[in-house]
């Protein structure tokens, strides 16, 4: 996979980034974390760890997401938490199927048959199957759970996207720019474990009412 990039956001993730960096070693992959410059801790936290940090000039898990693609080099990404609920042990399944030349992108999900989640809340495990569905009834998408990140994709059509998202509308906006560009999209099965430490970042309501004010503006808007 020396292809290929994860792409980190670590914002506050100095207890679980070692632990994920040490996991890590065991592939061979570049490793991109974005960061905020005054996130002093989760920097010093990275230092026996061969990987590239560069800093987001704005705020939000959105804009660490762009920010790190548009500056990925190799041919494909990935998105990856440093919070040690992804496995990377999926990578290469997903690596196999992004390699398919009539394929875009591959999200994870929790939701098919053989997956699940340690991680999720019954909150949270609502709000995403109210999204997804908007997302299949609304926009003819194909994925099954729109709202995790686990998901690998060709880097230039990823930064064809024009994404712009700074907060978690990002999980959206992705999956329906890259429907309405024609992109291929496809599932893989995935488990998502429990975090190491830290705290989740995510405002279930008011995140999910942003999402879902976002998704009605492009439904209305479709250019």
């Amino acid at each position: 996979m020396d292809n290929l990039t994860l792409v980190i956001p670590a914002k506050n993730e100095k207890e679980s980034l070692p632990e994920v960096l040490e996991e890590l070693k065991n592939y061979n992959l570049e490793i991109l974390i974005v960061l905020e410059k005054e996130d002093k801790e989760t920097i010093q936290s990275t230092e026996n760890y061969n990987c590239k940090i560069i800093y987001q000039d704005g705020k939000g898990y959105g804009d660490a997401l762009i920010t790190g693609i548009n500056n990925v080099e190799t041919e494909f990404f990935c998105i990856f938490n440093a919070d040690g609920s992804f496995d990377p042990s999926e990578l290469n399944k997903m690596f196999d199927q992004i390699n398919d030349k009539n394929v875009d992108f591959v999200f994870g999900t929790r939701y098919e048959k053989n997956c699940g989640s340690d991680d999720d809340t019954i909150i949270t495990l609502i709000g995403n199957f109210i999204f997804t569905k908007i997302g299949i009834l609304f926009f003819g998408l194909n994925i099954t759970d729109i709202l995790y990140t686990y998901l690998m994709g060709k880097t230039s059509k990823a930064k064809d996207l024009k994404l712009n998202s700074k907060d978690f509308k990002f999980c959206v906006e992705l999956p329906i720019k890259a429907k309405r560009k024609g992109y291929k999209l496809v599932t893989s099965k995935a488990y998502e474990r429990s975090r190491i430490g830290g705290k989740k970042k995510v405002n279930a309501f008011k995140d999910g009412l942003l999402i879902l004010m976002y998704m009605i503006k492009l439904f209305v808007v479709r250019n």
